[in-house]
């Protein structure tokens, strides 16, 4: 598509009070460009066409996703306490009992945006184009990511009953023999790596996933908003992943494809791994 004419960016950027938020005016124009090349590709639109379209987006939820994905902290602040119920009620939907909330929850950290290497930002926002809601896009994303582990789970099919021992012995997959080295290797480098993380971060992991606080608890504890902690926990995840992949390339002459089968053994079974005595004494959050 060709670019879109000033005159409509300039209207439906004050429409969408983006200036609330800081939103560059390029950046809310690239949103708008991206969301009409999404539905209608390389069509040459008419004006009134291409008005048509953008005066339907949710142009308030689009210059909110912008300035998210920018990392702009009043827009996350307003984000996570208008979103956050939401999603957790979204979550509970789908699997009554909080099991589902720890997706709605990892889901800031994508939506925030680190690549693969924790520099930079990719934010999943940028896959959000207007064309609905911010809330209903939240909840399709959430669906689907909670699909994705169901369907991790049932990678085993259960086998016929009539099936016998024989049958049984003939069939079953043998178990590896590096599954136990590989379990060894990755939980030593995962203690050596969250131990050498500032004590601030211990006591943010420590806090969230080892006594389970909520991520308002935790921020509360820190002294700092809820947004922020998930922005650092995502922060120290990549670290930590980064840390340990080093030490298995660099010091355990692992390859990547080595790499990937530990962090597989790991996470099918974590063995005897215990995550408050990894991260030792995280009580106080002075520093």
């Amino acid at each position: 598509m060709r670019p879109i004419d000033g005159g409509l960016i300039e209207r439906f950027y004050r429409k969408a009070n983006a200036e609330r938020w800081h939103v560059p005016v390029g950046l809310f124009a690239a949103a708008l460009e991206r969301s009409a090349n999404r539905v209608f590709g390389d069509k040459d639109l008419s004006s009134r066409e291409l008005d048509r379209y953008l005066a339907a987006l949710h142009l308030e939820d689009l210059a909110l996703a912008c300035a998210c994905s920018a990392g702009d902290e009043a827009a996350w602040e307003h984000f996570i306490r208008e979103q956050r119920p939401r999603l957790y009620h979204a979550a509970d939907a789908l699997a009554p009992g909080g099991r589902a909330r720890d997706l709605a929850d990892s889901l800031y950290a994508d939506l925030y945006g680190f690549d693969d290497r924790g520099e930079g930002r990719r934010s999943l926002f940028r896959y959000f184009h207007g064309r609905s809601s911010l809330a209903t896009w939240l909840r399709a994303v959430l669906a689907q990511r909670h699909v994705d582990r169901l369907r991790a789970e049932r990678r085993v099919e259960p086998l016929p009953e009539e099936q016998s021992p024989a049958t049984l012995a003939s069939t079953s997959t043998p178990a590896d023999p590096e599954r136990s080295r590989y379990l060894t290797m990755i939980q030593q480098a995962l203690g050596r790596a969250v131990a050498r993380l500032p004590a601030r971060d211990r006591l943010r992991l420590g806090c969230y996933y080892a006594q389970g606080l909520t991520l308002a608890a935790t921020g509360r504890l820190l002294r700092e908003h809820e947004a922020t902690a998930s922005r650092q926990l995502a922060k120290t995840r990549r670290a930590i992943r980064d840390d340990v992949e080093r030490q298995l390339r660099a010091e355990a002459g692992l390859t990547d494809a080595q790499i990937a089968q530990c962090f597989e053994s790991v996470s099918e079974d974590p063995g005897p791994l215990d995550v408050g005595e990894m991260l030792g004494d995280s009580r106080s959050p002075s520093e």
